[in-house]
């Protein structure tokens, strides 16, 4: 009976070992699929990339009918390397169980350090802008306006105002997380709005992000979370927090879409809001509302993405790039515009 009591004991140890190291197996495995799926995605995307930027274009046959024979071949030389990989797995893997995956975790990295440098980027952006269609074209129309401002603006004077922002970091990040916005782009209002010089305007706009008007149920918000009858736009907090309260509410009209929220918060109650005014002019987005524009600053959404990405750059840099100084151009549109 002891004897036999062992031999269950022994065999019992035996399945678990060989549990655990089939679990290893399949997460050795896991892991090189997972490795080899990074590098195919870098690859298809720096295929597809190159391709598009080679064959862009609306003509059948000079345009769409390469690219969509560069993404068959793409498939078609990912299918090849996927068998090659097999069998060289099966010969790699013959005395190591892990070397496959080891391998194929050396390869993904070897991408991934390639989808880091400028030439992948830029292949990235022209697959970006052929999938995104009008929508993606339209967006990098308009970064564009907001890089050509940061190249057209006073360093100095924007350094200066940047300086001036320091005191009032610590609110404006409060009120932007309070509201789930983003602390760059309300930074950017306020510099907009004010440049960091709280005052009362005569068109009445008052403090640092210069409210006037803001709507009655941001007000409501506001009061409840920070547990006061009313807020005083005299008050930096206050001021903050209304206009991280308003921000939030028009992109909210607006369907998140970055642009027309700013221009929102610009354009205020007046003639309905912008939601009355694209309907009464059929405008679908920001590109086609500009034409009508003529009475309001068109340009308030590029002002204050400026602003905003000149404050990127300056934390990160602790000065401002010169945007046509030697490839400064290339890593500024890399580092991006805040909230897009």
């Amino acid at each position: 009976m002891a004897g036999t009591k062992g031999t269950t004991r022994g065999r019992s140890r035996a399945r678990r070992a060989r549990a655990t190291m089939g679990r290893r197996r399949w997460l050795w495995y896991a892991l090189e699929a997972a490795a080899l799926g990074v590098t195919a995605l870098v690859i298809t995307v720096a295929s597809l990339g190159r391709a598009a930027g080679r064959f862009a274009g609306v003509g059948l046959w000079a345009n769409l009918v390469p690219f969509a024979g560069v993404a068959v071949l793409c498939g078609l030389a990912l299918a090849v390397a996927l068998r090659g990989w097999l069998l060289l797995r099966s010969r790699v893997g013959a005395g190591v169980v892990v070397a496959p995956a080891l391998v194929a975790v050396a390869v993904a990295a070897t991408a991934m350090w390639w989808a880091i440098q400028p030439s992948f980027q830029i292949d990235l952006l022209r697959l970006r802008t052929a999938v995104g269609g009008t929508a993606e074209a339209e967006r990098m129309a308009i970064a564009h306006q907001v890089f050509a401002a940061y190249r057209r603006a006073d360093r100095r004077a924007l350094t200066h105002m940047l300086e001036r922002a320091r005191p009032y970091e610590p609110v404006v990040y409060e009120a932007a997380a309070a509201f789930g916005v983003d602390p760059e782009v309300l930074m950017g209002v306020g510099a907009a709005e004010s440049s960091f010089k709280p005052r009362d305007s005569a068109d009445g706009g008052r403090g640092l992000f210069q409210i006037t008007a803001p709507p009655a149920d941001a007000v409501a918000v506001v009061a409840r979370r920070l547990g006061i009858s009313k807020p005083d736009p005299a008050d930096s907090r206050h001021n903050a927090w209304l206009a991280a309260a308003t921000l939030h509410r028009y992109l909210s009209d607006m369907g998140g879409d970055l642009f027309l929220g700013l221009l929102a918060y610009n354009v205020g109650p007046q003639n309905g809001g912008l939601r009355s005014i694209m309907a009464q002019y059929g405008a679908r987005d920001f590109v086609t509302i500009q034409p009508y524009l003529q009475l309001l600053p068109r340009d308030y959404p590029v002002r204050v993405l400026s602003a905003a990405l000149a404050y990127r750059l300056w934390r990160a840099n602790a000065e401002l790039p010169a945007y046509e100084v030697g490839d400064n151009a290339v890593r500024i549109q890399r580092i991006g515009v805040p909230g897009l």
